[in-house]
């Protein structure tokens, strides 16, 4: 049974999700399809320049990403501060580069209204504030974009994605981290990269290439705490997160699965995370979660608030994320 999208996000909760978006039938339209007979790979350019303009104009940050030959996954924080601190006129300059500007609005903005109308729009332009920072609404611009376009591509009509994208709340740092790794591995996994700095169409070959002072093509990315000092961004620095991901690229490839680097990455010591139970959860099939990850206790006050006894990976987020 589906659950309402409202009870799988809750920005109360948390502003981290991870999101799941794949084509219909699973078909290899955004890669070689072979059962078409046709190729393409240039369509996975098109989700990230759209990526890279929804970053622009929502308040929502993009954390990692992956882009596939059938799907995608997406890493996202809501960052419902910023969406309250914008003006006005900054919503409506936000919201009219994707959808037109309605009459009521212009005159408001423009030139003395009645009180009517300016409580009307007012309202209107609140509605907009709020879809801003609405993760439905970022994957609506985000996937009614990519059908239209391969349709037209194609010169026909019909569905492109298999269905709604699936959302699972990141509840704390340890499921952020977990989820964030198990998106940038995602072409390691699959076998056609061997190295996060191969691995095109991922936000970690995006930060590497930002490293290397190259230019980027790609979204803006939610930035990494570099000190201890308590400022905006991911909860780790990035010099942990890659060698985390290197580690772990390492680990899970077919050769390597008989044995673990005892050179642990730090950051999945400081998080209490059991190493073979990590490795698992990031080979292919590995991630067992359902609508939420994070450790056992998150998940169950999440379980709870939902009016639920049970969800799915508390057996899991047992053995992977060990008490303290």
């Amino acid at each position: 049974m589906g659950y309402a999208r409202k009870s799988q996000i809750s920005l109360q909760e948390t502003p981290y999700y991870h999101c799941v978006g794949r084509c219909v039938r699973r078909a290899w339209l955004w890669g070689y399809d072979k059962y078409a007979g046709k190729d393409y790979s240039h369509r996975k350019q098109w989700v990230i320049d759209r990526l890279a303009e929804l970053s622009q104009l929502f308040a929502v940050d993009i954390c990692a990403y992956a882009v596939m030959s059938n799907h995608y996954h997406l890493a996202l924080y809501v960052d419902v501060v910023r969406a309250r601190e914008w003006s006005e006129r900054t919503v409506v300059r936000r919201w009219t580069q994707l959808f037109q500007l309605p009459e009521l609005v212009r005159r408001y903005l423009k030139e003395p209204v009645s009180n009517a109308e300016r409580d009307a729009a007012k309202q209107i332009i609140e509605t907009w504030r709020a879809r801003l920072m609405d993760v439905s609404w970022f994957m609506r611009c985000l996937n009614e974009y990519l059908a239209r376009r391969a349709n037209a591509e194609d010169g026909c009509t019909g569905r492109f994605w298999e269905g709604r994208f699936k959302s699972q709340a990141l509840l704390d740092e340890a499921g952020l981290l977990t989820a964030m790794a198990y998106v940038d591995l995602n072409p390691i996994r699959a076998g056609i990269a061997a190295t996060p700095e191969e691995s095109e169409f991922t936000s970690i070959y995006e930060r590497i290439r930002l490293m290397q002072g190259k230019r980027s093509s790609g979204p803006r990315l939610r930035s990494f705490h570099e000190s201890k000092s308590k400022h905006e961004g991911l909860p780790y620095s990035l010099k942990d997160y890659l060698q985390l991901v290197d580690w772990t690229g390492r680990a899970i490839r077919v050769d390597k699965r008989g044995a673990i680097d005892s050179q642990l990455p730090p950051i999945l010591k400081r998080l209490n995370i059991d190493k073979e139970a990590w490795t698992e959860t990031m080979r292919p099939r590995g991630n067992v979660f359902g609508r939420a990850m994070g450790k056992l206790t998150h998940l169950e006050i999440h379980a709870r608030a939902l009016g639920q006894t049970w969800i799915k990976g508390l057996r899991q987020a047992e053995r992977l994320y060990r008490s303290a």
